[in-house]
Parts: structure tokens; C-alpha cells; sequence
């Protein structure tokens, strides 16, 4: 669901209340007592996670001027984990945008002032210069509360962005910083559907951000010879570049993690009956991870405590669900989209979920609780040839697997003879606050009994 734009609502006086301090004749006071004000309503950084502090404009959906209904997408903004479309839920015009595309508000800040009428959006644009000058030694407008003036955003850096635009602003590239793609997520969805690379596109949205239209007429365009320069520059040696939100937050939780008493237990699975099992149903969507996650869902099953999680250093909780986190690498940073109640969700449910979520991830789309949800994590660098490797716990869960990769390994028979067998390593991280070893030994057995006997896999 798209986020809500907050919104405080200030009262302006109307024409006939201005007559009247000029000295003007006014209506009875009957008639005054049913006046209605116009108003000018700010809006708001919105919390779109219960971790943001605060949140980055990718783009502006509409422009200054435009009239707005209850429920159109305002803006998309970039939390820790998402790009998500924020939502009005007021009639208006968006009569000033105080934070520009690219830039960056705490949450509850005023970003942009929505206008009840379209006459009322010259004062809410003189207003929207109060805020920018809201950081010199003048004193604020009379009208401005104490809390406006808290929420205020701080002036913005140089350049200066100006409120009014004198003129559209050209199509640009959708990119920012030279690796970022700027687009609606129908825009998107369809880029990926149709086999068209974003990077390639010129956005005609505000701000440059892609739209359908854009996807569709660059499948239309003629081929033509691409100069190789249209590509992502490459950052030059030596520079430094900021982190990122995902980068923050990530950094953030990774810094948290080191608080917790953890400790590492690894474990060797022959994995040929898996192997075999992905190769038959393969071909019916089935991926690999899916296994993997039904696999350690279904051992979780029989040694809660492996699932279950301590937040305060008082108490751990035994977790009602079995929710499968599974680490992905994205653009920019590292996300956890999670299976939930893998347990009791088939393989081949599980795996078109697994899609749909890798799908959500890679464009930035995730609800907060598709990602935050998980219990216990998976973290698989089999892919790239590693065959094993320590992972660091999500802080609020109990464990997490790292997962190498299945090879072939000579091993000894129980008949004494030297056989050949693919095996794979994996290697807990666990809270030892509420987890001992045996718990994880134990857990780790009857995980290995489930994927070297997987017949109850495809159940």
C-alpha cells in the first residue's frame, strides 16, 4: 500500500476578513460564524518504516500547479528499504514543493504546501519563501506556529533551488548520481517485461522520471548505434561518495549486530538426492532457494528455539511463524525479502512468491512487511563458487545460515571404499543469549536428515 502524505492544515483569512481590517463593511456576525477559511496545508515527510529517520525525494509526480484529488500519487520517496509512492488525502492544488527531487527531509518535515483552491496558491507560494528563508535572523511570519516552525526543513544548500519554475524543464536522462533509474514502477514492470534497459531511456515525467509511455516508445524507436559514453560512468579512483539510504541502514543495523553475544556453528550436507529432486521439478519454476527455505522451515519446525528471537536482553520470544528472510544484493545495497509461514506453503507456491519478491526487491518496491517479517535467515553465496562463509545476525533475530556451494567431494563409504559425493558447507550465526550449541547441532542434523532424504519437499 502507498504511503500517506502527512498533512497540517493552517488557516488563512479570507478576502472578506481582509476587507474588514481595512476598514471595509462586513457581514453579520451570523454570516461570520459560518465563514469557512480557506487553507493551505503542509505536507509531510512521511515514516514509510518503523526504522526511517528520514527520507530522500526520487521524484515529484505531479507538478507545481497541478490540481490534485484524494489518493493521487504526490511523490516517490526513498526509504531505507523502498522507493514508494506517497499519496494525498486531500483535495488541492500542489501549490509549492519545498524539497526538490534528490534531496533529502527528516521525517515529519514539511516537504511541499497543498493549496485548498487555486487562488490561495499565490500565498502559499509567498509562504513556501518563508521557508527558505525560515534559517536567517528575521523573524518568521505572524501566521507560522512554533511547531511549523520546528518542522521547518533547514535551508536548502547551495545552489539554491527556487519554488517557482519559470519553464518545463527538458527531458533528462532517469539517473541520478549516474547509477540510479528514476521511473514510475509501472515503468519498470513494463521496461522488464518488454526486455528495454532504463538506462537507455529519456524520461518525459517530472523530473525526468520514466513513465509507460516512455518504455513503450523506446521499443518502438529504431535501433540505433548506442554511443558507448550513454553507459554508467565509472566513479573514479580516489573519490568518496556518501552511502546511500539502503547503504545507511544497513550500515546502521550491521554496527547493532555487534552488541549481540553471537557464535558460529558450521555443518557438511551431502546434497545429491536435493540436487537430483531440483533437476526434476526445476523445469515447473521450482528454484533452488525455494528448497533450501522449505527445507529449513520444516526443520525450524521441530527445534523452535533456533527460531525464536531476544529484542530487550531480558527475554526472547518463541516465534508464532516460521518466516524465511533470504539475502539479496541489489543495486545499491543488500535487502531480505521474506517467505512467510514457509512451512506450511507448497514448493511450487513458495518458489512463484520467491519470484514475486526478488521481482519487488530489485525494483525497490517492497512493503515494509515483506521485508522485516523474518524470524530466521538465509544468506547463499553457493552461486558464486564460495564454499563457505560466516554471516553476520540481523539484529532482532535469533540465527542466520550461510550457505556454500554443493561440490563434488571424495568421501569414504561405510563399506570402506572411496566414493564421490556433492557436499555443501553451511555455517550458523547464532545469538548465544538464547541459542546454546546443542541447540544448533541438533538443528543442523535434522536439517541435513531433510535434504538428503527431500521426498517430503514437494508436499
Amino acid at each position: 500500500m502507498a504511503g500517506l502524505l502527512h498533512l497540517h492544515s493552517t488557516l488563512l483569512p479570507s478576502a472578506s476578513a481582509l476587507r474588514r481590517r481595512a476598514g471595509a463593511p462586513g457581514p453579520s456576525s451570523s454570516r461570520r460564524r459560518c465563514r469557512v477559511e480557506a487553507k493551505i496545508r503542509e505536507i509531510f515527510m512521511p515514516a514509510l518504516s518503523s526504522t526511517m529517520t528520514e527520507g530522500k525525494i526520487v521524484s515529484w509526480t505531479a507538478a507545481e500547479g497541478d490540481r490534485l484529488a484524494k489518493g493521487d500519487p504526490v511523490v516517490v520517496v526513498e526509504s531505507d528499504k523502498a522507493d514508494m509512492d506517497v499519496e494525498t488525502f486531500h483535495d488541492g492544488f500542489l501549490a509549492a514543493v519545498l524539497v526538490p527531487a534528490g534531496e533529502s527531509a527528516p521525517v515529519g518535515s514539511a516537504i511541499a504546501l497543498l493549496a485548498e483552491s487555486e487562488e490561495e496558491i499565490p500565498a502559499a507560494q509567498s509562504k513556501a519563501a518563508s521557508f527558505s528563508s525560515s534559517g536567517s535572523a528575521s523573524p518568521p511570519p505572524p501566521q507560522e506556529t512554533a511547531a511549523q516552525e520546528a518542522s521547518a526543513p533547514p535551508p536548502p544548500p547551495p545552489p539554491p533551488a527556487p519554488v517557482a519554475v519559470s519553464a518545463p524543464a527538458p527531458p533528462s536522462p532517469a539517473t541520478q548520481g549516474g547509477a540510479r533509474v528514476v521511473a514510475s514502477p509501472y515503468a519498470k514492470k513494463l521496461a522488464k517485461d518488454l526486455g528495454v534497459d532504463l538506462f537507455s531511456v529519456t524520461g518525459s515525467g517530472p523530473g525526468g522520471r520514466i513513465v509507460a509511455k516512455d518504455v513503450e516508445a523506446a521499443l518502438a524507436a529504431p535501433q540505433k548505434a548506442a554511443p558507448v559514453a550513454v553507459a554508467r560512468p565509472d566513479v573514479p579512483l580516489g573519490s568518496t561518495v556518501p552511502f546511500t539510504t539502503m547503504q545507511g541502514a544497513v550500515s546502521k543495523n550491521m554496527v547493532e549486530s555487534l552488541a549481540v553475544p553471537t557464535f558460529r556453528v558450521g555443518y557438511t550436507i551431502t546434497t545429491d538426492a536435493l540436487d537430483q529432486l531440483y533437476k526434476k521439478i526445476k523445469s515447473k519454476g521450482v528454484t533452488m532457494t525455494a528448497l533450501l527455505a522449505k527445507a529449513t522451515a520444516m526443520a525450524l519446525v521441530q527445534h523452535p528455539v533456533v527460531n525464536s528471537s531476544c529484542r530487550d536482553g531480558k527475554s526472547f520470544t518463541y516465534n508464532s511463524s516460521i518466516n524465511i528472510a533470504v539475502a539479496v544484493a541489489i543495486d545499491g545495497g543488500l535487502i531480505t525479502p521474506v517467505l512467510q509461514d514457509a512451512d506450511k506453503v507448497d514448493i511450487y507456491s513458495l518458489s512463484r512468491k520467491w519470484k514475486e519478491l526478488v521481482d519487488k526487491a530489485r525494483a525497490k518496491q517492497l512493503q515494509p512487511h515483506e521485508y522485516n517479517s523474518g524470524t530466521f535467515t538465509l544468506s547463499n553465496l553457493g552461486m558464486f563458487g564460495v564454499d563457505r562463509f560466516d554471516a553476520i545476525l540481523p539484529p532482532g533475530t535469533g540465527a542466520i545460515m550461510a550457505v556454500g556451494a554443493s561440490e563434488p567431494t571424495v568421501v569414504g563409504t561405510k563399506d570402506g571404499r572411496i566414493g564421490i559425493k556433492n557436499q555443501m558447507q553451511v555455517n550458523v550465526t547464532a545469538d548465544h543469549r538464547v541459542i546454546y550449541g546443542a541447540d544448533l547441532a541438533a538443528f543442523l542434523q535434522t536439517l541435513s536428515k531433510i535434504i538428503e532424504d527431500p521426498k517430503d519437499l514437494t508436499f
